[in-house]
């Protein structure tokens, strides 16, 4: 038996109407192509001869609005989770501090927890495996008794934050490694550093000596703290620097804040530096504090390799500026 033909027939393209190539716009040409690396030139040729396109093109956007925003003596905020510290980025980081690249620094709990063993010890991040399967994860002794000496001694003077508590106290304790921590390095810079704790995250919370209403009280004055450097962030920069979940939310209330009591937030530029794509980060960094008002930019990679680059490029662009 024949099987019938379909009544629907093949559209026939000889009408189809065509344009040009010449005259068509496209959004790539040959003057935003990479160029080729010529050994022996320096740093900011290289940065130059990337391509004009996508995250090359962002990356030098985002290193010129750092240094537009200190050339104009605007507030650049630095936020960062515990990563950046556990792939060695604290040389790079207090270099940029000295340099007074960054106005003020927030850090999760976590954060002070490496930074403070990595002053005490010149060591930080344990196996988690290895040592969870043996009840014996989050047991480093000095660690907690540190933090929380600091932590008390603070809350009995009341006025004090944590980051500046924790920085204070590794200075006067003369820690063996205080050259290379971020909170003792900004103590003595003077820099405030505000810490942003959620209690049970971080492995200082489940010592014996944990004062909660303490640890709650010193972080919340870093929150206010933070709330007012976020205030002075017109035509400034926020950078946030692998915080997936904490930071990005704190950044966002802080926002509100600012607005809420009449702060100008224009011309403000947010960096969301990570090496995957998050919803909050997206939202709460990038997209809801710019609106109407400024710009984000979103970097994608490893901050043990982009964060050192964009670093170097600001540094240099300030040199030649």
């Amino acid at each position: 038996m024949t099987k019938p033909h379909s009544t629907w027939e093949p559209l026939d393209f000889d009408t189809l109407q065509t344009v040009s190539l010449k005259d068509r716009p496209s959004k790539v040409g040959l003057d935003v192509f990479a160029k080729p690396w010529e050994p022996g030139g320096s740093f900011m040729s290289f940065i130059e001869r990337l391509p004009g396109i996508l995250a090359a093109d962002l990356f030098r956007k985002a290193a010129e609005a750092i240094v537009a925003a200190v050339h104009k003596k605007r507030r650049v905020l630095l936020a960062m989770g515990a990563h950046p510290i556990k792939v060695g980025l604290n040389p790079v980081l207090v270099d940029a501090m000295e340099r007074r690249i960054f106005a003020g620094l927030s850090l999760n709990g976590a954060g002070v927890i490496h930074d403070v063993e990595l002053a005490l010890a010149g060591k930080t991040s344990e196996d988690v495996a290895a040592h969870l399967e043996k009840g014996r994860f989050g047991t480093a002794r000095e660690t907690a008794e540190f933090i929380h000496g600091a932590v008390k001694s603070a809350y009995a003077e009341k006025n004090v934050g944590l980051g500046q508590a924790v920085g204070e106290r590794l200075l006067a304790e003369r820690a063996p490694y205080a050259d290379m921590s971020l909170l003792a390095r900004a103590a003595k810079l003077d820099i405030p550093v505000t810490v942003h704790v959620a209690f049970g995250t971080d492995i200082i919370h489940m010592h014996p000596a944990m004062d909660g209403a303490a640890m709650g009280a010193l972080s919340h004055h870093d929150f206010k703290l933070f709330c007012r450097l976020v205030t002075a962030l017109e035509e400034g920069v926020f950078i946030n620097l692998g915080s997936a979940v904490i930071l990005p939310e704190v950044f966002l209330k802080a926002v509100s804040v600012a607005l809420n009591m009449g702060f100008s937030l224009k011309g403000i530029t947010t960096i969301n530096m990570d090496f995957q794509r998050h919803y909050r980060t997206q939202a709460n960094v990038l997209d809801r504090p710019t609106a109407g008002r400024g710009v984000g930019i979103n970097l994608i990679g490893h901050h043990e390799i982009m964060f050192p680059l964009l670093m170097a490029t600001v540094l240099d662009r300030l040199k030649l500026d």
